[in-house]
């Protein structure tokens, strides 16, 4: 069995939000966005109190990795689009193998 999974963390920047109720719109949005274009499951982990900053983790899973370093890829093609004025993204991607190795 064939079996990868990508981890990410996405820090965004917001420099335009005013509130914490701008920043959770913009945000809302674009985890929205990335859950339905890209498949990715998306949660706020940290920056919640901040108004210009937030912190994502999300995962994406594939029977392929080079299929899934593609729809990471585009998810990051995404994001500096969606989000140019400060984006960071970091991936970890795994094997079903290596991720059971570890129990």
């Amino acid at each position: 069995m064939s079996a990868y999974v990508a981890l990410l963390t996405i820090e965004l920047h917001f420099p335009d939000a005013g509130s914490l109720k701008a920043k959770r719109k913009e945000l809302a949005s674009v985890k929205a966005l990335l859950h339905q274009r890209h498949g990715m499951a998306v949660a706020e982990v940290d920056h919640q109190d901040l108004w210009q900053r937030a912190t994502l983790a999300g995962a994406l899973v594939s029977g392929s990795l080079a299929r899934l370093e593609e729809r990471c890829d585009a998810a990051q093609r995404f994001l500096d689009a969606r989000v140019p004025d400060g984006v960071r993204m970091n991936r970890v991607v795994a094997s079903y193998a290596d991720v059971e190795g570890l129990g």
